[in-house]
């Protein structure tokens, strides 16, 4: 009988990485509490730290690539196809 892997979210792992970070318990009290491999939790950790730096180095959203205009041009254009066929559907119930 196969044992298949376990997935953990991320905010799982940031978790149990601040958890480790405030060192508040030891790594086994951790793997205890968490039921994860104290490894695991060394993993986290350092990897947590190595890309905490960019967390501060996001774009605001208008310079991710998304072009507002076209999605308000869409949701516009969606309203009125909503509207027209909530009239239809009347004139046909009727």
């Amino acid at each position: 009988m196969k044992k298949t892997r376990r997935k953990f979210t991320s905010s799982f792992k940031a978790k149990v990485a601040i958890a480790a970070l405030r060192e508040r318990e030891s790594l086994a009290e951790l793997s205890k509490r968490y039921d994860v491999h104290p490894t695991m939790i060394s993993k986290w950790k350092i990897e947590f730290l190595e890309k905490s730096e960019t967390v501060f180095d996001r774009k605001p959203a208008e310079e991710s690539g998304v072009d507002s205009e076209k999605l308000y041009a869409k949701i516009g254009q969606l309203e009125m196809e909503n509207e027209f066929l909530k009239k239809s559907l009347n004139k046909i119930v009727r």
